[in-house]
C-alpha cells in the first residue's frame, strides 16, 4: 500500500485496516475522511445554550464585531464551549471515582464479599492525609469506611476545600486560593458550570475560564486522584511487571475476551474468575483450550498494570481488534466505546457485552455489572463468551505481531526504586535534573486519533524525547501507543536513549518511559511533582518545573479536563489539532497562554505540527532550567544533538512513516 495513505503508525493496525478495506468493512478511520469537522463547531465559534440560535460567530473581524442574537461576543462564546467541556470531563472521571468511592464503603461495610482491601499499606497513607486514625486496633474494614466516607464528602460539599487540596505545594495551593480557583465540592463545580454557561448568566471571558480552572482542578485533585487510590487500595498499588502488546496477543485456540472502557472493578473479578478449573473445564467442552483475557483502552491499563493482561491498544484499535476474526467477545464498561463496534462485529461472530446501566448500545447483549454480585456476573460474561467460540467463522486477519512491555509504574513504586524501602525519595530523580543528566520530564497522554496518521504523533515525540535526554511518563493511549511500538523496556534506553537519560535508567533499571496506568492515574503525576517541588533543590511549586504535558491526537472532554487541571497547577500543556476555543484569540491566547502562564504558571497550546510540539515544550524545559538557574543541558556531554528533519523526512511523517532511525 501507498505510503501516502498510511492512517495509523502502528503497523499491526494498518495491516488490519488494508485488510479491512479489501473486505469493504468500514471503521473510524473511513469515517474520518468522509465525514470532516465542523470548522464552526470545532474552534468554539457556534453558540447552542439557547433556541434564540444556534448563532455562527463567524466572518471577518468576527472578534470585534460580530456578536450573537443576545449580544453575547465571540470570546464569551468560545470560553463558554470550552469551560463545559471541562466540566462534562470532570463529571465522566468524577463519576467513575464515586462509583469506586461506594465500592469501597460497601467494603468497609461487609455489604459485599467478592472485594476486599488489598493494599493496606495504601489504606493507611490515604487515611493519614485525610487525618482519619488507623492502627491501634482499629479494624481495617473500618479506616475503610471511614476513608469512603471522606470521599464521598468531597463530591456533595457546598463549602470549603476539596480533601486532597493539602497535597499540592503550599505555593501552588496559594496561587489557586488567591485566584479563587480551589474546587469546593465535585459536582457543586459541575452543576455551577452548566448554570455559569446558560443563556444569560456569566458573560465575562476571563471569569468563565477560571471557572475552568476549578472545575477541572476538581477532576484532577478530585475524582481522578480519588478513583487512583482507591483501586490501588482495592487491588493493590502497580509495581513493575512484563506484559504484552498489539494484536498477537489473541489466541487462535482460546476463548479470546477483550475487556473496553474505564472502570476496573469488573475487569478485576473477570481475571480472577478467568482461572477457576470450571471455568477452563467449561471452556474445554466447547473445544478450546483455555481462556484469554486481553484488553482495550483504559480497562486495559487497570488489568495491565496489576495483573499483566495484556492490551490490543488503544481507542482507534477497537474496531480493528474484531476484524482479526479471533474475539469471541468484548466487554464493555463507559467511555471512549465506539457503537460502531456493534456494527462491524455483525460481520464476524463477536459478541458485544455491555456491563454499564448507564451506557448501552442498541444490537448488543447487556449483562448489567452489580458489586454485590460481581463474581456471578464475571461468570455470566465469561460463559457467554466460551457459548459463542464453536460459531468462530475462518473470515478475519489474524493479525499475530506482540511486543514485551514493562509496564507498572506508580507513584510509590518510583519513589521506592530510587532508594529502597528505607530511603525511598525522590532526590536521586531531582538531583538528575539538577546534574542535566535529565534534561526534564515530559507526559505523554490522550487518546489516538483517526483523523491524523493514529499513533504517528506519540510515536516521533516519545522518540525525540528520550533522544534528548527528557524522561517520558505516559498513561492512557499515550501508553498503548508506546506499548505496540515495543517501546516500555529497560533495553530500549540502551538503544535509543541520549547517554545522560540511559546512565539514569541503567542505574535504576527502569525504561525511559514510564507507563503510570489509566487516563484517571494522570493524577499520580501531580503527586509526583508536588513529591519532588516538596524534596527541593528545584521548584517550590509545581510552576516552574522543567516539565510539560502533551496529548498529541487528543479527542475526548475528559482530556479538555486533564489539560485544564494541568495547566491550572503550573504545567505549561500542549495538544495538537485546533482548539476548541481557537476562534477566540481573547480566550486561546491572551487567557489561556498569558493570564495562565502570569497567575499559575501553566499555559494551554495547541500545535498541528509533532516538530513544533517538541521546540515548543524543550522550550519550555530549558527555560524553567535557566530561571531555576540549575546546569545547562549540555547535549555533547549528556546528549545527543537533535537531528532536524528535512522536507523529505516531514513528508514521511505526515504519512505516517517512520521518519528516521529510532522510529
Amino acid at each position: 500500500m501507498d505510503k501516502k495513505l498510511m492512517k495509523s503508525a502502528d503497523e499491526a493496525a494498518q495491516r488490519i485496516i488494508e485488510w479491512g478495506e479489501s473486505q469493504k468493512l468500514e471503521t473510524c478511520f473511513d469515517r474520518a475522511t468522509r465525514l470532516k469537522p465542523c470548522p464552526i463547531g470545532s474552534t468554539g465559534a457556534c453558540c447552542q445554550v439557547c433556541h434564540i440560535g444556534p448563532c455562527r460567530l463567524v466572518g471577518k473581524n468576527a472578534e470585534e464585531e460580530i456578536t450573537g442574537v443576545c449580544g453575547a461576543p465571540l470570546a464569551t462564546v468560545a470560553a463558554r464551549h470550552w469551560l463545559r467541556m471541562a466540566a462534562a470531563g470532570t463529571a465522566a472521571h468524577s463519576d467513575h471515582a464515586r462509583d469506586m468511592a461506594l465500592t469501597l464503603y460497601a467494603v468497609g461495610c461487609g455489604e459485599t464479599k467478592d472485594f476486599e482491601i488489598t493494599d493496606v499499606k495504601k489504606l493507611y497513607r490515604v487515611a493519614n492525609i485525610l487525618g482519619i486514625p488507623f492502627g491501634d486496633g482499629r479494624k481495617v474494614e473500618d479506616v475503610a469506611k471511614d476513608v469512603a466516607l471522606k470521599f464521598i464528602e468531597d463530591f456533595g460539599r457546598q463549602n470549603g476545600e476539596l480533601n486532597y487540596i493539602k497535597r499540592a505545594p503550599k505555593k501552588t495551593q496559594e496561587r489557586w486560593r488567591k485566584w479563587k480557583v480551589v474546587p469546593r465540592g465535585i459536582d457543586r463545580e459541575i452543576a455551577e458550570t452548566m448554570h455559569r454557561t446558560s443563556v444569560g448568566v456569566d458573560h465575562d471571558p476571563d471569569n468563565l475560564m477560571l471557572h475552568a480552572i476549578r472545575v477541572s482542578l476538581a477532576d484532577g485533585w478530585g475524582g481522578c486522584m480519588i478513583s487512583t487510590d482507591i483501586t490501588d487500595i482495592l487491588f493493590g498499588t502497580p509495581r513493575p511487571i512484563r506484559a504484552e502488546a498489539s494484536f498477537g496477543i489473541l489466541k487462535a485456540d482460546e476463548v479470546n475476551i477483550v475487556v473496553h472502557g474505564h472502570e476496573p472493578t469488573l475487569a478485576e473479578k473477570v481475571v480472577e474468575v478467568s482461572t477457576e478449573p470450571e471455568i477452563l473445564e467449561y471452556a474445554k467442552s466447547k473445544g478450546a483450550k483455555g481462556v484469554n483475557l486481553v484488553g482495550m483502552c483504559c480497562t486495559a491499563n487497570e488489568i495491565l498494570m496489576r495483573h499483566g493482561i495484556p492490551t490490543a491498544g488503544g481507542y482507534t484499535n477497537q474496531e480493528l481488534g474484531i476484524m482479526t476474526g479471533l474475539v469471541d467477545a468484548m466487554m464493555t464498561d463507559v467511555q471512549c466505546i465506539m457503537p460502531a463496534i456493534v456494527e462491524i462485529s455483525k460481520h464476524f461472530h463477536t459478541k458485544i457485552i455491555t456491563t454499564s446501566y448507564k451506557a448501552k448500545m442498541k444490537g448488543a447483549v447487556h449483562i448489567e455489572y452489580d458489586e454485590h454480585h460481581a463474581k456471578d456476573v464475571a461468570r455470566q460474561i465469561i460463559k457467554t463468551a466460551i457459548d459463542n467460540f464453536p460459531n468462530r467463522i475462518a473470515k478475519g486477519s489474524k493479525e499475530s505481531i506482540k511486543f514485551p512491555a514493562i509496564v507498572g509504574f506508580s507513584h510509590e513504586y518510583i519513589e521506592y526504586m530510587q532508594g529502597g524501602r528505607w530511603r525511598a525519595s525522590f532526590r536521586p530523580l531531582n538531583d538528575a535534573i539538577m546534574a542535566g543528566r535529565i534534561r526534564g520530564v515530559v507526559g505523554i497522554a490522550g487518546c489516538d486519533n483517526p483523523r491524523v496518521t493514529a499513533q504517528g504523533a506519540h510515536r516521533y515525540l516519545v522518540n525525540e524525547f528520550i533522544r534528548n535526554d527528557v524522561l517520558v511518563v505516559s498513561t492512557g493511549c499515550g501508553s498503548a501507543a508506546c506499548a505496540t511500538a515495543g517501546w516500555m523496556t529497560p533495553e530500549m534506553a540502551l538503544e535509543y536513549a541520549g547517554e545522560g537519560l540511559r546512565q539514569v535508567c541503567e542505574a535504576i533499571g527502569i525504561p525511559p518511559i514510564l507507563h503510570l496506568g489509566a487516563c484517571v492515574d494522570n493524577s499520580r503525576i501531580l503527586t509526583i511533582l508536588s513529591a519532588m517541588a516538596a524534596e527541593g533543590g528545584l521548584s517550590d511549586e509545581i510552576g516552574g518545573m522543567p516539565g510539560v504535558g502533551i496529548a498529541p491526537e487528543w479527542m475526548s472532554e475528559k482530556a479538555i479536563a486533564i489539560g485544564t487541571y494541568f495547566a491550572g497547577s503550573g504545567v505549561p500543556v500542549i495538544f495538537g489539532g485546533d482548539s476548541p476555543a481557537g476562534a477566540s484569540e481573547e480566550v486561546s491566547k491572551k487567557i489561556m497562554i498569558d493570564l495562565w502562564l502570569e497567575r499559575f504558571k501553566g499555559a494551554f497550546h495547541f500545535e498541528h505540527d509533532p516538530e513544533k510540539m517538541f521546540d515548543l515544550a524543550i522550550t519550555y524545559i530549558d527555560n524553567a532550567r535557566a530561571a531555576l538557574k540549575l546546569k545547562k543541558y549540555e547535549p555533547g556531554r549528556f546528549g545527543t544533538e537533535r537531528v532536524l528533519l528535512d522536507m523529505a523526512a516531514r513528508r514521511e511523517l505526515e504519512k505516517g512513516a517512520k521518519p528516521h532511525a529510532g522510529l
